[in-house]
């Protein structure tokens, strides 16, 4: 900071305020409500997959194609299932429809972080059916949006902002998340990477208090063991290990892409059928029959697919069906607008492409080579590495991998991010017209202050001055300050005000002043400030005494900021550079023989 100018003492590291604490407690009981939706969900999953393909009363989550099946059961429960969804879509409520993690993306995005409180209900119900009757999909699509509808009604109930609203919606989804994994670490950052859109104490320790609570929550009803135990010998993997996660990752990163494309292709396809929409999900159902025809165990969640391609337990011909039936219902059945999650069929494709890999690799540890694609094609399908990999940490257990695992997402989602504009989950956002960026940068606003980029001498006007002399001098329709006779800040006035003034005398001119800055005051401050005024350029005054002008800034001056950042992007320059010995000369040499 220049001489003459006091230091920031009003700047700190975050922007907080005791409502922090507030929400942080409200987030709590939203944690434990979407603990009990997730544990809710998975049971009436498991009720409907019994009552559909083994014909009895339980909750017990089963593989719809553990045991045989008739042909025309496995065929048309899928069809039947897609019938009543498409039906409770339209008639019901239209959100329900998807995946999960684009609804809640649009509802922070476009909707002020509010969920209609049906689909709380309808949500969870119609995954329920769609999963029970042998949709390849995941639960926690379908609890994200839950989760976040839980959290996003209670913040309707009380008069919170749209960013608190915010807050509260990305609670729930990451404590429904967590309960319904385990993996509580994994949950916190897919809201960082993913949901948030920011990194800031107001909404992070209050999703942390929510997904706390949740996951305790989920200790009392389902346990607190990994959902997928592997035995790793407690042995770490090598450097040649590590290096070969190169493979997984890239292939992996290649098969997200081919999924995220197989998806909105089916989309397109499905717009241009020539039937009402409730009809495609049913159609969505068949290409699911079909396919459980070819591989049974395609079919529903699959948690116990994954267990066996993470333990090393699967055949190749389970790995083969699963990476090619999968694959393929899933992605053309999403794009029916079915309801359902996907991270649960990433993990069986990630996990079946790297034990297919695995054959050809060097032996490590029983699932190793699984537990890479697994990491991997999360990294690339949801563009969420570190995600990726703390979640097949906590899934597993088998933190002595984490350095692969790193190496296999990290990859996966360097390809991705190369050679695909979006995700899975934001193409869909980009298809309704929005725009969703997934960088976090500093704001180079928040790097200048006032006094840097101001006007110091700026032309200064005198209430008694006569308008006509002045107005020649006047070149611009900015600013102007008016002083009084002491040189006290009165006022201020345009050009335009001048010219229109009934008076001769600047006083007749004067207008108040809407919005003041301090010298010390960030640019971003100065930003919010114009913003919030309606105006285009503020007297800067000094932060001990207002009536003291110090200057003018505008809105052009801002621009400072985004310049600077955009050299220091876009300019290459040479700071270094090696120096070579002059070759010496004949008459040097001729000295010194």
């Amino acid at each position: 900071m220049s001489a003459g100018h006091s230091r920031a003492t009003h700047l700190g590291d975050f922007q907080v305020s005791p409502r922090l604490l507030l929400i942080a407690g409200l987030a709590i009981p939203v944690g434990g409500a979407a603990a009990v939706a997730a544990y809710a969900l998975l049971q009436l999953i498991g009720f409907i997959t019994n009552l559909v393909f083994y014909q009895r009363f339980s909750t017990e989550m089963v593989a719809p194609g553990a045991t045989h099946h008739p042909w025309w059961l496995v065929l048309t429960a899928p069809v039947v299932g897609g019938l009543i969804i498409g039906v409770m879509a339209r008639y019901g409520s239209e959100k329900i429809r998807g995946h999960g993690m684009p609804e809640a993306i649009e509802a922070i995005l476009t909707g002020g972080s509010r969920v209609q409180p049906r689909v709380a209900l309808l949500k969870p119900a119609s995954a329920a059916i769609s999963i029970g009757s042998g949709g390849p999909f995941g639960a926690e699509g379908p609890i994200i949006m839950t989760g976040g509808a839980v959290g996003s009604i209670l913040a309707q109930l009380l008069k919170l902002s749209a960013d608190e609203r915010k807050t509260l919606l990305v609670a729930g989804s990451a404590a429904g998340m967590a309960a319904t994994f385990n993996a509580p670490l994994a949950a916190i950052l897919l809201a960082v990477e993913l949901l948030l859109f920011e990194w800031r104490p107001r909404s992070f320790i209050p999703v942390v208090a929510a997904v706390v609570t949740g996951t305790i929550c989920r200790w009392a009803m389902l346990g607190n063991g990994p959902v997928f135990a592997v035995a790793t010998d407690g042995r770490t993997p090598g450097a040649l290990s590590d290096g070969l996660a190169l493979i997984p990752g890239i292939t992996g990163g290649l098969l997200a892409i081919a999924a995220t494309a197989m998806v909105y292709f089916a989309e397109d396809s499905f717009a241009k059928i020539p039937v009402h929409w409730m009809w495609w999900p049913a159609i969505g159902g068949l290409i699911i029959g079909i396919g459980g025809l070819f591989e049974p165990r395609a079919l529903g969640v699959g948690y116990d697919v994954i267990d066996q391609l993470l333990t090393g337990h699967a055949t190749l011909s389970l790995i083969v069906g699963i990476l090619v039936v999968k694959t393929l219902i899933w992605s053309l059945s999403l794009g029916s607008g079915t309801s359902g999650g996907v991270l649960a069929p990433v993990f069986m494709i990630g996990a079946a492409l790297g034990a297919a890999e695995g054959g050809l690799l060097p032996h490590v540890t029983a699932g190793f080579w699984a537990m890479c694609g697994l990491a991997a094609v999360v990294g690339g399908v949801m563009r969420s590495p570190l995600t990726g990999i703390v979640f097949t940490c906590e899934l597993t257990h088998a933190w002595n991998d984490v350095l692969p695992l790193a190496v296999a997402s990290v990859s996966a989602y360097a390809v991705s991010v190369l050679l695909l504009k979006r995700s899975v989950l934001t193409e869909k956002i980009a298809r309704r017209r929005l725009h969703l960026t997934r960088e976090y940068t500093t704001d180079p606003l928040e790097t200048f202050f006032t006094h840097e980029v101001m006007t110091a001498d700026p032309l200064v006007l005198g209430l008694d001055d006569l308008i006509d002399p002045i107005l020649p001098r006047t070149h611009y329709a900015g600013l102007y300050p008016v002083v009084d006779g002491s040189g006290a800040l009165a006022g201020v006035t345009t050009r335009q005000a001048l010219q229109n003034s009934p008076g001769t005398a600047v006083a007749a001119a004067t207008l108040d002043i809407r919005t003041a800055v301090h010298p010390d005051n960030t640019l971003r401050e100065v930003a919010n400030a114009l913003a919030l005024a309606h105006v285009t350029a503020a007297p800067v005054v000094a932060r001990d005494d207002p009536n003291r002008l110090c200057g003018i800034i505008t809105l052009e001056q801002l621009l400072h900021a985004r310049r600077r950042d955009l050299h220091e992007e876009h300019h290459r320059e040479r700071l270094l550079v090696v120096r070579e010995e002059p070759a010496a000369r004949d008459d040097d040499k001729v000295t010194a023989a």
